[in-house]
């Protein structure tokens, strides 16, 4: 006796994504569907929009220069070598004596040495270039080799600059600041309205603006031999402006619990 062959048949399941939206059920053959399991609601439908606050800052700072250098020109021609020599390096031992009997250091001094031939003299030419960072203790020198070593030395103007390091450290400054002035609108703001200021969602600096010296003086600038110390400094101030664009997060007053 023989075993009758089952009928095959044929099961038809389509697995539905997570994500779909649109279908929850899952679908066998025949159209019929069967109950499955319901998505939980996502986090962004659960969650209440964020209540925010844009405001802008600005701010404007400056900064004088952090360096100034002063040449000090040494020269004489005479008939014999060994004099012009002996001439020029007589007083650049005084001036290197005088330096270092106010404290300056020998990496904030260059010399340098010319000697040549003139017609039937020989000129020798010693330059000495000091870096200042004190700008009184500059001045202070520049009148005492002038005093002292009168018409026998040139001593030229100041030049003011910065330091890279200053001007980044200006940069950076200009911004925390208007980051700053952002911030206290923002505080001001929700006082106003009764809420209470939460964390910065967005920083963005929008803009950024750097010049030197003050606009008036850029005719006066021209004949910088006729300047003064203070408007030579005044001249060479670098300013910085920066303005950001900040979005905060607001949230809603605490109620205090009373105390049972």
């Amino acid at each position: 006796m023989s075993l009758q062959q089952a009928s095959q048949s044929r099961v038809f399941v389509e697995l539905v994504p997570w994500a779909d939206r649109g279908r929850e059920n899952n679908v066998v053959s025949g159209g019929e569907s069967q109950p499955g399991l319901r998505r939980p609601l996502s986090s962004a439908q659960t969650q209440t929009p964020t209540r925010e606050v844009h405001v802008s800052g600005t701010a404007e700072v400056s900064a004088i220069p952090d360096r100034a250098q002063v040449a000090v020109l040494v020269s004489s021609t005479k008939e014999a070598a060994a004099e012009a020599k002996k001439s020029v390096c007589r007083r650049l031992d005084y001036i290197t004596q005088s330096l270092q009997q106010q404290g300056l250091q020998a990496e904030n001094v260059t010399l340098t040495k010319d000697f040549r031939r003139v017609e039937n003299a020989y000129h020798m030419e010693a330059e000495v270039c000091i870096t200042f960072t004190e700008f009184g203790k500059m001045q202070n020198i520049c009148n005492f080799l002038i005093e002292k070593l009168d018409s026998s030395v040139v001593i030229s103007q100041p030049q003011f600059y910065h330091t890279p390091g200053s001007v980044e450290n200006l940069r950076r400054k200009a911004c925390l600041v208007a980051v700053e002035n952002a911030w206290r609108k923002a505080q001001e703001v929700c006082n106003l309205v009764g809420q209470t200021l939460g964390k910065p969602l967005l920083i963005k600096e929008e803009e950024t603006k750097e010049w030197e010296g003050q606009i008036d003086d850029l005719q006066s600038s021209r004949l910088s031999s006729s300047l003064t110390v203070q408007q030579k400094i005044k001249s060479a101030t670098i300013h910085a402006a920066s303005k950001v664009f900040i979005t905060f997060e607001v949230k809603g007053k605490e109620k205090k619990r009373k105390n049972l």
